[in-house]
């Protein structure tokens, strides 16, 4: 009960060093090992894959760019995944996003954050996460963009915000609609802090989410920081959805 009073650092370095200490039912397979999600499983099922810097689709290992980002380039400029959005991870980003499993949050950073040591790329002074509307919010009681934006921050040394980007309009959850109305349905969703504008000039910032599918939210997000003064916007995700037929 002390730990939930106690600054998000502290706590999360207690949660997270009694996890280390102890024994861990494996949110995966469900055996006993260290961690929530076993060393057995991520050698399995997160072993690392080539995927375009620009989309973080897999491409083949010979291959740094995909041929759809060649002939049409996302509003962003590089993008990263931890993994697939295909099973198990889909269960558990569900659970994580939906149910309150914010026991998975390390792990979920850290997996983002293993990506990230491993790119030859600078790398960003600022995340933002994708932010919730207020109905959202209400709903789950925390932004699930932000719990994984926050950890990965510390872990790296880099700054996280969490208000400098606003979401102005409750929108349809993404999965609900047609690939084709994805756009439109966030086209407007987004704004930059007014009083806050500044901040941006020049940075080189990465937007956090859970899930990638057809880029229209981080697109759209990317186009909003860039007017306001971004120079560089990445997009970070846990899972990417893969290209139809991939799955």
């Amino acid at each position: 009960m002390l730990a939930t009073r106690w600054p998000n650092a502290v706590a999360d370095a207690l949660r997270h060093a009694i996890a280390l200490r102890g024994p861990s039912l494996c949110a995966v397979c469900r055996s006993w090992g260290r961690g929530r999600v076993c060393a057995t499983c991520l050698d399995r099922f997160a072993a690392p894959v080539p995927r375009c810097r620009r989309c973080a689709l897999p491409v083949l290992a010979s291959l740094s760019v995909c041929g759809t980002c060649l002939t049409s380039a996302p509003p962003f400029d590089a993008a990263l995944a931890a993994f697939d959005y295909r099973p198990p991870w889909d269960r558990l980003v569900t659970a994580f996003k939906f149910h309150g499993a914010l026991d998975l949050a390390a792990v979920f950073a850290d997996a983002i954050v293993g990506v990230e040591r491993t790119r030859a790329a600078p790398r960003p002074a600022l995340l933002l996460p994708v932010p919730l509307g207020a109905t959202r919010w209400r709903e789950r009681g925390y932004n699930q963009a932000w719990e994984l934006a926050r950890r990965i921050a510390r872990r790296l040394g880099v700054v996280a915000e969490a208000q400098l980007l606003l979401r102005l309009r409750e929108t349809a959850h993404q999965l609900a609609l047609p690939l084709a109305e994805r756009a439109g349905n966030v086209h407007g969703a987004f704004a930059v802090e007014p009083r806050r504008r500044a901040e941006l000039r020049g940075r080189h910032v990465a937007i956090v989410d859970d899930v990638m599918t057809t880029a229209s939210t981080a697109g759209e997000i990317a186009g909003v920081l860039k007017q306001a003064g971004a120079a560089t916007v990445e997009v970070w995700v846990l899972a990417r959805t893969p290209r139809p037929g991939d799955a």
